[in-house]
């Protein structure tokens, strides 16, 4: 699978780009708010990407931002949403609005990206609802860790959770068995949640 282009940018037509990374030209198709913010060929892009196989073909979709790749994902687990709508809307409505709405119910925004319609907008909201719940508490943390770079992970993850209302000494408990059941602070975050959750 390929997750990621690093390269020059040589070519940009309609929804699609060509990135040239050590002689090899990778076709990528872009959501309309990426592409704004691409730049000129010839300039240095950075793409996390998801490569989808289908029986006509393998097509490779770039995103800029690791959220914006999550929420093509997850909007692609809901029957309906193929990745034309869900590319329609991360381009056309913005993923923050997407997610938005998904939180809050509200099908006429999700409808404004073509080929949205109030089934499948329904059908978004209702499915998505509660990972949408999950991935706006897994940004708030990781916000509130990123300006601490320099603070030991274990207190990041202390001050994290903190942050986002718990007691110190519910927000320890946790840390310490989230340490033990993950490696990486990410991993430790989201496990720390669902034990401060049960």
């Amino acid at each position: 699978m390929i997750g990621r282009l690093r390269g020059e940018l040589i070519e940009l037509e309609g929804a699609r780009a060509v990135v040239d990374c050590g002689g090899v030209g990778y076709e990528v198709t872009l959501p309309d708010a990426v592409l704004m913010q691409l730049g000129q060929p010839g300039e240095r892009v950075d793409l996390l990407t998801r490569q989808i196989f289908r029986e006509d073909g393998v097509t490779l979709y770039g995103f800029l931002e690791a959220f914006q790749r999550r929420l093509f994902d997850l909007m692609l687990t809901v029957n309906g949403c193929g990745p034309k709508a869900a590319l329609a809307l991360l381009g056309q409505v913005g993923e923050d609005a997407v997610a938005s709405a998904i939180l809050a119910g509200d099908a006429r925004v999700l409808t404004r990206a073509s080929g949205v319609g109030p089934k499948l907008a329904e059908r978004l909201i209702l499915e998505l609802r509660d990972k949408m719940q999950e991935e706006a508490l897994q940004r708030k943390l990781e916000a509130a860790i990123a300006p601490k770079k320099k603070t030991p992970p274990a207190d990041e993850l202390v001050d994290a959770l903190l942050a986002l209302g718990y007691r110190r000494n519910e927000a320890e408990a946790a840390a310490g068995t989230a340490r033990e059941n993950a490696d990486n602070v990410q991993d430790q975050i989201k496990h720390a949640l669902r034990v401060l959750q049960r």
